[in-house]
């Protein structure tokens, strides 16, 4: 394990001001363990299961706007729990693209907008190689005029999208159209151990910051996913346990949320492999979340 000295000081690359405000929370899938649908009735029991864990998570991060009725069902919830939205809306596929603008819009006019966070327009579509630069941009730029013509000129609109794309030249015009950036970043999937991959985390973090400083100044870049598996198999010298989770949260989760907006992922993901998910089936921490 890295020597507290060792971690601290590289922090102070990137840890604002302590009088700011940060978002917390966690990315939050639409369907069930099962594959099913979330109802209402599942939302309601997500958001406020957020509220009861150790440092009180008043948001999250979803994938989707129109996929399983995502923001027909989990508006009204959260708007009764006190949790705000960082609202997803995917950009591959014209047809799917249209349904989530048109969910999007359709939640606003029913609910205004006091429930959402920001809105991020695609995730890893860049990664995926599933749209250009340029074509990705201008979505943002779409969903952000309608949004303005509804009044809602003030909501943040960006993209989500893996450290190694925010790096790549070739997409400078989507950081360009961003008035976010979101960083996901997996030391995990990069092979990394628990000791080393607790540095890979920084130093992507700084990679993803210093580019996009130097493409549009001023930009913000939030952390909207990163953790470690409880199963699943060894990716390299990276290994899944509850223990190698639980500190990489203690090291990385307790810091970052002092320091940038941050969405962990996830929830709950039992049924999957790997499974990175802090809950278990009975909605209870597989390990201590406290900072």
């Amino acid at each position: 394990m890295l020597s507290s000295l060792a971690w601290t000081l590289p922090l102070l690359l990137f840890i604002s001001t302590p009088s700011v405000a940060y978002w917390k929370g966690f990315n939050i899938p639409a369907n069930l363990p099962s594959g099913a649908c979330k109802t209402r009735e599942d939302w309601a029991r997500d958001f406020s299961t957020l509220h009861t864990l150790p440092g009180d998570f008043a948001s999250a991060r979803l994938f989707a706007s129109s996929d399983c009725g995502t923001l027909a069902n989990a508006v009204p919830a959260a708007i009764a729990a006190n949790t705000k939205l960082l609202v997803g809306a995917w950009a591959t596929d014209n047809v799917h693209y249209e349904a989530e603008k048109k969910a999007l819009l359709q939640a606003i006019q029913q609910y205004g907008t006091g429930w959402i966070v920001a809105v991020s327009v695609g995730s890893e579509d860049l990664y995926r190689n599933d749209h250009s630069a340029s074509a990705l941009a201008s979505q943002i730029r779409e969903v952000k005029s309608l949004l303005c013509e509804r009044g809602a000129c003030g909501i943040e609109v960006g993209h989500v999208d893996t450290w190694t794309a925010w790096v790549d030249p070739k997409n400078e015009d989507v950081i360009r159209a961003c008035d976010f950036v979101g960083h996901d970043g997996y030391p995990y999937w990069e092979g990394a151990s628990v000791e080393g991959g607790l540095n890979a985390f920084r130093t992507n973090l700084e990679k993803t910051r210093s580019v996009v400083n130097r493409v549009k100044p001023g930009t913000w870049v939030w952390v909207t996913e990163t953790g470690w598996p409880v199963t699943g198999a060894n990716f390299g010298a990276a290994s899944s346990s509850i223990a190698n989770a639980q500190a990489y949260w203690k090291s990385v989760a307790c810091e970052i949320f002092q320091g940038a907006h941050t969405f962990w992922y996830t929830t709950q993901d039992f049924a999957s492999s790997p499974s990175f998910g802090v809950l278990g089936p009975d909605f209870k921490p597989l390990y201590d979340l406290s900072c």
